[in-house]
This record gives structure tokens, sequence and C-alpha cells, in this order.
């Protein structure tokens, strides 16, 4: 009984044929397989694959695309391959939890975050190390939305990920004076923001 399964599924997906002995139907099998094992093995490994990513990450989403696409055009063989994405993944999954449990790891794998503004003052090694220019800084605090002049920002630094994140500094409360009615005292107001 298994052998027959086993023969069965050789047959349609190929499996032992040579690159060019694989046809479109087959092919078009191994696709839907191997699609459907990188879903399940990306679930299994991080949701971050392809959103929030690090460069660690990415790697992992670069290689495992380049592992599985081996197996759908038969340049690698299916079940070996499926193995090599699956240990991939619980690979990347160890060294997340590692990164988690341990800072100094989770630094060496993932990075820092790195200061580039500080009180108004672009910090020069922070933009040097990441090869920022002075509109790439701009750019990053109009894209934040929150501040466009470098003098409101308190804290803005290159994350792990990438992304710019910007603190701006704390705003001072404005005052407003509104007169009312004659004989009635005067109101004080004060805005936040």
């Amino acid at each position: 009984m298994l052998q027959a399964v086993g023969d069965i599924l050789q047959a349609l997906l190929g499996i032992g044929l040579e690159v060019d002995e694989v046809n479109a139907l087959q092919m078009a099998l191994r696709t839907i397989v191997i699609y459907s094992a990188s879903v399940a093995l990306v679930r299994l490994g991080s949701s971050r694959f392809l959103s929030e990513s690090t460069a660690f990450d990415v790697v992992i989403g670069i290689m495992l695309g380049s592992i599985m696409s081996r197996a759908i055009n038969s340049s690698a063989p299916l079940v070996p391959t499926l193995a090599a994405g699956a240990t991939l993944v619980a690979m990347h999954r160890l060294l997340a939890y590692i990164s988690f449990h341990t800072d100094w790891f989770g630094n060496l794998v993932k990075g820092n975050p790195i200061l580039l503004i500080e009180n108004g003052e672009i910090r020069p090694e922070g933009v040097r190390r990441e090869n920022l220019s002075r509109q790439d800084m701009n750019e990053a605090l109009r894209l934040q939305g929150q501040v466009t002049d470098l003098q409101k920002v308190r804290l803005a630094y290159r994350e792990r990920n990438g992304r710019i994140s910007v603190i701006p500094q704390p705003s001072e409360p404005r005052v407003v004076i509104v007169p009312v009615e004659e004989g009635v005292q005067t109101v004080r107001i004060e805005l936040n923001g």
C-alpha cells in the first residue's frame, strides 16, 4: 500500500528525474507542494520574516526562498530540500530563542540601535557609521510626521530593523488668555501640543 502511494507521488512529482525530464504538470505539482511546505515553515518559524525584520530575518527569507526554489525545478531532490528548509527554519528559531534570552547574543546576531540625534544635535559618529546624509535625516523626520525641525528632536535612532525612530522634545504648554464678560475673572487655559 505504502509502496503504491510512493510510486504515485514519484510519478506525479517527477521525483528522481533530471531537470530536463520534469514536465510542466510535475513542475506545477512540485510548486504546490513547495509553496505549501514553505508557508508552513514560515508559520512555524517567525512572523517577522517579511514584516519588521532585521538583517537576521531577511537572510532567512532569502535563503529559504533559494533553497525551496531548487526543489520546484528539480535541480535538487524534493525530500532533502524540504528537510534543508525545515532545518534552516529550526536553526533560525533556535537563534531567535537564544537572542531573546541572552542580550549579548541578540545584539551580536541582530545588531544594536545607533544614536543619530540627541537633543537636536546630530551625532556625527552615528550618522557616519550608518552613512546617512543630512537629506536622509530630513527625510526620516518628514516620514515620521511628528517632527520636521531637528531642534525639536530629543532622540533619533537607526533601529535594528533599519528604520529610524524619532522621540520628540517634550512640548512646552501654550498659554492662551481668554477675556470673558466684564466683571468676570480672566480664564487661563494651558494647551499641550
